[in-house]
């Protein structure tokens, strides 16, 4: 037992299973974000939901990508990349992100944001940055970059991911 661990917990299971622990974190809504850059000339990019904001001072922000991503590598190599937050309207974009292959951009509309990295039209607000530190963690990195450029493109409402699905959010 660490000096962290509280009373109890080193008789806790070592092996979690993988199905129920999807369950259990599907239950937590997150917002859905792609995230963009260049890799040797050519516009790349993955759907990301585990997203989050992690210091003001400095401005950070932080994602997860997995160890096997064909993307993430290209993007690491660049340095650079962007964070594009969706709109609710946006599940058939995720869902292009998301999926396998090299063109995941065909038919989406884009301009490149100061580093270069494509800011996908329709977003709701984006956030360009430089990989400031990089954490293997289990399967995934953890990925910090340092915000170097972002704006607010329209209000509108986010696309939300829950319980393995998209939803809506409402004030």
């Amino acid at each position: 037992m660490s000096a962290i661990d509280p009373p109890g917990f080193a008789s806790a299971p070592t092996s979690i299973d993988e199905a129920r622990f999807r369950q259990v974190l599907g239950h937590f809504a997150t917002g859905v974000t792609v995230v963009t850059g260049v890799d040797d000339g050519r516009p790349v990019g993955l759907a990301v939901n585990s997203f989050t904001s992690v210091s003001l001072e400095p401005a950070l922000v932080a994602f997860c990508v997995g160890i096997r991503s064909a993307t993430w590598p290209g993007l690491r190599t660049a340095g650079t990349f962007c964070v594009n937050i969706l709109a609710d309207d946006q599940e058939a974009l995720s869902r292009a992100f998301a999926a396998r292959g090299p063109e995941r951009f065909q038919g989406v509309g884009w301009r490149p944001a100061p580093s270069g990295a494509p800011i996908l039209t329709g977003v709701l607000a984006w956030i360009d940055c430089t990989v400031h530190a990089e954490h293997e963690a289990g399967d995934h990195v953890i990925v910090v970059g340092r915000a170097r450029a972002l704006n607010v493109e329209h209000e509108g409402r986010p696309l939300v991911f829950y319980r393995g699905g998209y939803g809506r959010f409402e004030l």
